[in-house]
Formats: C-alpha cells, sequence, structure tokens
C-alpha cells in the first residue's frame, strides 16, 4: 500500500450504481451534512457519497501514495478533502460526523473494538456507521462468469486459509460493534458489480496488473501467469463480463 506504484491502483472505478442505491437504502442522504470516509483509497467512495449529496467528505487513508491518487481523483470536488491517519486514531474531533464509513478496511485490521470504539467517538447523537467487507462465507462462493474471486481459491486453495485468516465472521463484527457502544446493528447483503469488462482480454489485463486486488500480491508473477489462464479457459463469456462481488453491509447507530 506504501509504494508510489501504487498510487493510482484504487482510484481506476467508479462507485456502481448497486452501491448507490444500497446506500440510499440504509441512509437519508439528504439529511447528511457530513461524512468520513476512513480507509478510503482512492477516493471513489468518498467521490460518491458527495455525489449523493452528503455536503462534506472527509476522507482518511494510512497510505500517503494513495491519498496522493485520492487527491487526483477527486480533484475537481471542493468539498472532499483528505488526510494520512488510521482506524484506531484518526485525531479528528469527538462527535464531529453523521456518517463514518469503512469499506474494504476491516480485513486489514485486527483489533476491530479499538478501530470501532474510535468509529463510536467521532459520531454524532443519531449517527451512522456503515461497515462494508467480506466475510469468510462471502469470499468462498463458488467462481462462475461473474464472480471471478471464486476462481482463485479453486486454483489455489493455500490462499483460502490466508483468505480465512483476515476475514471476520459477521457474529465477531456484530459483537464488536455492541461491545463499542452501537445499540442498533442491521446486517444486509449486496452483490456489487465490480467491473464491467468489454471483453475477456480487458479481463485478464486487470488480473495481470493486480489491479484493486490486494490478495493477488500473495501470489508471484508465475503464480499470477497461471491463474491468468485458469480463468481464461474458465469464464465462458468473450464480451460484457459484469463481474461481481459479494459483500456484507452492517448498518450501525448510536
Amino acid at each position: 500500500f506504501h509504494s508510489k506504484q501504487n498510487r493510482l491502483t484504487y482510484t481506476t472505478r467508479v462507485a456502481d450504481r448497486s452501491w448507490i442505491d444500497m446506500m440510499k437504502s440504509l441512509l437519508t442522504v439528504e439529511h447528511i451534512s457530513n461524512a468520513l470516509d476512513i480507509g478510503c483509497g482512492g477516493g471513489i467512495y468518498s467521490k460518491a457519497l458527495a455525489d449523493m449529496g452528503v455536503q462534506t467528505v472527509i476522507g482518511i487513508d494510512f497510505s500517503e501514495p494513495i491519498l496522493e491518487g485520492a487527491k487526483e481523483n477527486c480533484k475537481d470536488y471542493k468539498n472532499i478533502s483528505f488526510q494520512l491517519g488510521n482506524a484506531y486514531d484518526t485525531g479528528l474531533e469527538s462527535q464531529s460526523f453523521q456518517l463514518v464509513i469503512e469499506r474494504a478496511l476491516i480485513h486489514h485490521l485486527w483489533d476491530l473494538h479499538a478501530c470501532f470504539k474510535e468509529a463510536h467517538r467521532l459520531l454524532k447523537d443519531g449517527g451512522v456507521f456503515i461497515i462494508q467487507d467480506r466475510t469468510p462465507d462471502d469470499c468462498l462462493l463458488e467462481g462462475d462468469n461473474t464472480n471471478i474471486r471464486g476462481y482463485l481459491f479453486e486454483l489455489f486453495p493455500k490462499l483460502i486459509d490466508e483468505e480465512i485468516k483476515r476475514r471476520h465472521s459477521s457474529q465477531t463484527v456484530i459483537e464488536a460493534l455492541q461491545e463499542a457502544g452501537f445499540k442498533k446493528i442491521e446486517e444486509v447483503k449486496l452483490w456489487e458489480t465490480r467491473k464491467v469488462h468489454e471483453n475477456k482480454a480487458q479481463l485478464l489485463k486487470d488480473i495481470s496488473e493486480r489491479t484493486g486486488r490486494s490478495i493477488l500480491y500473495e501470489l508471484d508473477d508465475k503464480e499470477l501467469s497461471l491463474l491468468t489462464d485458469y480463468v481464461q479457459k474458465k469464464v465462458t463469456k468473450e464480451n460484457n463480463i459484469i463481474e461481481k462481488d459479494r459483500w456484507t453491509i452492517w448498518k450501525a447507530t448510536i
């Protein structure tokens, strides 16, 4: 994450319509004046929140190169700002946000209690905490023309343990939220379109460049080449490949 070559790795997508619709079903977006995007990456979802009507968005990430990419990605948005920080200690003022979001973050963290306690501290009364991540069950679904990730674990079962090790079960997340002081907790599932690939060659290029797929850094170049060949054989569609990932979303309020 800290390598300069990763600067634009997480800026190459836009938030999918399915994600936007889900957020609108969970939140009264037009009533949210300020939001904090912790683990903002390239600012894709900071930008989406602003587009949905959130007046001010702050994005935090612990990687300076990735924040450089986020600033570039959101340079036309005067209501989005970014700063260096981490999920355990943002350095921001208590009770200052109506919405805190952590998308695709908690699988990088071991201490959920500290992370959620910080989110609780930052939220105003009645504020909402949105967590989006994959549980072990989400990750280990069978591969097909849309769930490309499933093929990774078919070919490299050694990565299953690695993946499960870094994923938190829904029960673990809910218990940590309760311990942090959140009262009302909801859980929903989302099949989010990751990307629509014009053709198979574009999909294979994405894989070979490890674009936005941190787990592919567990593979060496030879293994990555084997995966590319495997997906080439397994995916039966040649054009308009709609790649989706299944996620779990938790909504917690104070």
